[in-house]
């Protein structure tokens, strides 16, 4: 079993952005522990970040054969992309959509999803240890 987990847009500066917003842990430290949790569960995670829409397309469309789920965080592409949105539906894979903080607390703009509807469920406000909860999830999902 593998696992897409997909991060957008300044993502790479978790860590370093905002901090009181999005924690301390930096997006190595995500994956790290996302690795680990996926070794214990007998799972495989392929984590990658991309700044750019059509990036994140083709992530998506390059593990369509490969990859049993996706976990995505789209950072802002999350509330603009009718395109993401057609991939994760084009791909035909189990997708969780994940954002480390609370969108619906936030900006009136960033509380609509354009990708939700595409998605599995949607984990957001638990801070980094959402990536967790979500490749437990996703595992669970495909394991039943």
């Amino acid at each position: 079993m593998k696992f897409l987990v997909l991060n957008g847009p300044n993502l790479n500066l978790l860590g370093e952005r905002e901090p009181d917003i999005y924690g301390a842990a930096t997006l190595a430290d995500v994956e790290a522990d996302c690795m680990a949790l996926a070794r214990d569960l007998g799972c495989e995670v392929d984590f990658r970040q991309s700044n750019h829409e059509g990036g994140m397309v083709d992530a998506l469309h390059d593990v369509r054969h490969t990859h049993q789920g996706v976990i995505i965080n789209a950072g802002a592409y999350t509330h603009t992309s009718i395109a993401l949105r057609d991939a994760i539906n084009g791909i035909n894979l189990p997708t969780i959509e994940l954002h480390v903080s609370n969108i619906h607390a936030r900006e009136e703009f960033r509380h609509h999803s354009m990708i939700a509807g595409a998605c599995l469920g949607v984990i957001a406000g638990l801070g980094t240890s959402g990536y967790g909860l979500a490749v437990r999830a996703l595992h669970s999902h495909l394991s039943s």
